[in-house]
């Protein structure tokens, strides 16, 4: 199961039923064509990778193990035996990633920073080999008059902290703030606008209750106590970053699924609003309002929260960092016994990318609007793509058409909720490069840049074209 496709099962799925092209009312999105659209001028255009996928070097220079070193170094664990190990080289190729950014005349790059990288052990005093490389990565960055935009957390844990408990263990929330202000006072100088997290909602279930990513636990306990841990974890970042600079913008990038009822039952209905609690908002909305969603009579039981905990939970985020790539149809499911009491109905309406997702842009536009009217916060699209395999021609070309048309198609839903009122400020497309995409290896290619993994050449495909002149010109035509 790929990360984003967990939303697909949920914590109780009870089964599933396949539909093909079975209409719920909705317009066929996909096929609609964009309307021309001048996005504004300082709308930030961007690109996004994440340290594991792309880094390489994985005990270079003094950095410790992380979990998805020891998750893709054990047998059966990812597709094709592939691991992390080199990746894209980035970590000593990172010129020539910069290098694509000014290519494609993108303003923000969206990066991740590994902690083991800086704390081996996940403690103690930071290892200056690991803060120096991206003290380097950031200069080239501002070099280049494009803003360095990183995320704290993007998955790969210290083994070592791991090893005595993981995300479950309280401990870690103290740990990771620790961490956040190192980084912050190393780089605070250099970077206004920071992420805590990358998809708490994936890495939390995926890791410790599905099995299918780092660590590989199976506990839906051991997934309940690391969403409150993770969550205490995110407040602590919060406040060690605007400790450093109170100026600084802090926020977290969350992967928010739309969630459209099978039907009109009042009961599906109900059912669609509390899987949409429940995933899009369980990291979020204990930040905002200290208090855990609704869908949980009990969360003192559920979450092992202590007296002051709620406190620590809080940041007050200065913005929303908003990955999207599914919708999810949801029905009520009589036979479950829970506070989950849905089930996604999987179904196919629009076409479907290699990997099996559907392109449904309508989705995206009706998320944002409802992320507007929720939280009111400014927003920043920190993830959104799709994998297409294309590889170059004769010519050295890479031709994708499709993956021109999907960013064509989400841009426009994009554009239709800006001019609703979605504050939107910027844009990254999933991703710059080729990457190991987690269990998946290296089977699935979301870039605008094709990566031969042999040789790490770099060779902009036409939708990085396409994306650098809409970049250029901020008009979607």
């Amino acid at each position: 199961m790929h990360r984003r496709q967990f939303i697909r099962a949920g914590l109780t799925l009870a089964g599933s039923a396949a539909l093909s092209r079975f209409s719920f009312g909705g317009q066929d999105s996909s096929s609609t064509a964009a309307a021309p659209f001048q996005f504004p001028k300082d709308f930030l255009w961007g690109a996004a990778t994440a340290a594991y996928q792309i880094e390489g070097a994985w005990n270079a220079d003094g950095k410790g193990e992380s979990i998805w070193d020891r998750f893709s170094h054990t047998v059966g664990k990812v597709k094709g035996g592939y691991t992390g190990d080199v990746a894209c080289d980035s970590y000593h190729r990172y010129p020539e990633d910069i290098a694509l950014l000014r290519a494609m005349n993108l303003k923000s790059y969206r990066f991740s920073i590994s902690w083991p990288r800086i704390q081996p052990i996940g403690a103690g005093k930071p290892n200056q080999k690991g803060l120096d490389y991206y003290k380097r990565l950031v200069d080239a960055l501002l070099a280049s008059g494009i803003r360095p935009f990183p995320t704290l957390y993007h998955w790969d844990l210290p083994q070592v902290l791991e090893d005595q408990g993981g995300w479950p263990n309280r401990e870690l929330a103290g740990r990771f703030g620790d961490y956040a202000g190192i980084v912050a006072r190393a780089l605070a100088d250099r970077i206004s606008v920071w992420s805590i997290f990358n998809e708490p909602n994936v890495f939390v279930f995926d890791g410790y209750y599905h099995g299918e990513h780092a660590p590989g636990r199976t506990s839906r306990e051991d997934a309940l106590h690391a969403t409150h841990v993770v969550n205490m974890a995110q407040g602590q970042a919060f406040r060690a970053i605007k400790a450093v600079n109170s100026k600084l913008q802090v926020g977290s990038a969350h992967n928010f699924g739309y969630m459209q009822p099978a039907s009109q039952k009042p009961e599906d209905i109900a059912a669609a609003e509390r899987r949409f609690i429940f995933w899009d908002t369980l990291f979020v909305a204990p930040a905002l309002t200290g208090k855990y969603p609704s869908v949980f009579p009990d969360p003192e039981q559920t979450f092992a929260i202590q007296p002051g905990d709620l406190e620590t939970v809080r940041a007050p985020f200065d913005f929303l960092g908003v990955n999207h790539y599914n919708r999810d149809i949801i029905a009520h499911d009589p036979t479950a016994h829970d506070e989950f009491d849905s089930r996604s109905v999987r179904f196919v309406e629009g076409p479907i990318t290699e990997i099996g997702w559907e392109v449904w842009p309508e989705a995206f536009e009706k998320l944002l609007l409802r992320l507007a009217k929720d939280y009111n916060l400014v927003m920043e699209i920190t993830e959104n793509g799709c994998a297409y395999g294309d590889a170059p021609d004769e010519h050295g070309r890479v031709p994708d058409q499709r993956r021109i048309d999907f960013y064509r198609g989400y841009l426009g839903a994009l554009a239709r909720a800006m001019q609703q009122g979605a504050k939107v400020r910027a844009y990254h497309a999933w991703s710059l490069l080729d990457n190991f995409e987690w269990a998946e290896g290296y089977t699935q290619r979301f870039g605008l840049t094709y990566v031969d993994f042999r040789t790490q050449k770099r060779t902009l495909k036409d939708s990085g074209r396409w994306y650098g002149q809409l970049a250029a010109s901020g008009r979607l035509a």
